[in-house]
């Protein structure tokens, strides 16, 4: 292994396009040392990913990436080693998935005005358990010859100024934090400055994560502006937060590729022995 370590990648139990065993195949063809199933709102993938990697050497990180909204802002929140038995959580997921589905029906409904699509078509592209999502809408769209690809439906008919565009809940960044370390777990805010520095979560609220135990933030992330990364550094020096780089792997879902941005061995130890909800995973 080259001990490269890759803290944020998504299986098919939310909206990539491999099982968490090809997940997990994927990042030992890259070379990865160390790997994180961090799909959206659910841990239902942790078994199999952690199966699939026995005898390989990889080691799996159970985590998650939590939804929340802060006003309007959708602000992801990556967890690592929290129970996937506690209540708080179990309760909070299940509230946002079941908000995820009622949204993605209501959306389809209004797709299939304009456009050849039916809510069977969307759930085609899903796997048993999955986190339905725009994601999923996006893969039926190009399913039926619509658009060429997924980034192609974001950029187009699902672009939020397109008019299909729906909220949906999401609990707050801080009642999450909470939620996670309350369940043992490590939370970090994932790809916080796609916008730039100016759009960067202001620090005043950035302190109230802190001091409810954020631990650490996603700076090295290709969606992350070179202004923004900048400005995430000035806060982890500030706050003593850790800092992370993942690659935020979907497949062929995304572009991004697994290893391309990578932690550090002395944080994921960090994040290891901060973790007491569960255990990493060493194949």
């Amino acid at each position: 292994m080259s001990g490269l370590i890759d803290l944020h990648a998504h299986s098919s139990v939310s909206d990539g396009t491999e099982t968490p065993a090809q997940l997990v195949r994927a990042a030992i063809a890259a070379g990865l040392d160390t790997v994180a199933i961090t799909d959206h709102d659910s841990t239902a993938g942790w078994q199999a990913a952690c199966v699939a990697a026995e005898g390989s050497g990889l080691t799996v990180i159970p985590g998650m990436e939590f939804s929340t909204l802060d006003g309007r802002r959708s602000v992801h929140l990556l967890a690592y080693l929290f129970n996937p038995l506690d209540g708080g959580i179990i309760a909070e997921t299940g509230r946002i998935r079941d908000a995820r589905l009622r949204r993605a029906e209501s959306i389809v409904q209004r797709l299939s005005v304009d456009y050849d699509l039916e809510w069977e078509d969307v759930l085609a592209q899903t796997t048993e358990g999955a986190t339905v999502g725009r994601p999923h809408i996006a893969d039926a769209l190009v399913a039926k010859g619509h658009v060429p690809n997924r980034s192609a439906a974001f950029e187009s008919i699902l672009h939020p100024r397109s008019g299909y565009f729906e909220p949906h809940y999401a609990p707050g960044p801080l009642d999450a934090v909470r939620l996670v370390v309350a369940a043992g777990g490590v939370p970090v805010l994932a790809h916080p400055a796609t916008r730039g520095r100016e759009n960067v979560i202001p620090e005043d609220k950035i302190a109230i994560l802190v001091e409810a135990g954020l631990f650490g933030l996603e700076v090295h992330h290709r969606e992350n502006t070179e202004s923004g990364k900048q400005r995430l550094v000035e806060l982890a020096e500030k706050f003593d937060l850790a800092i992370t780089g993942s690659s935020d792997y979907h497949g062929e879902g995304k572009p991004n590729r697994l290893g391309e941005n990578t932690t550090t061995r002395e944080v994921l130890d960090r994040i290891v022995a901060a973790g007491t909800g569960t255990t990493a995973y060493r194949g």
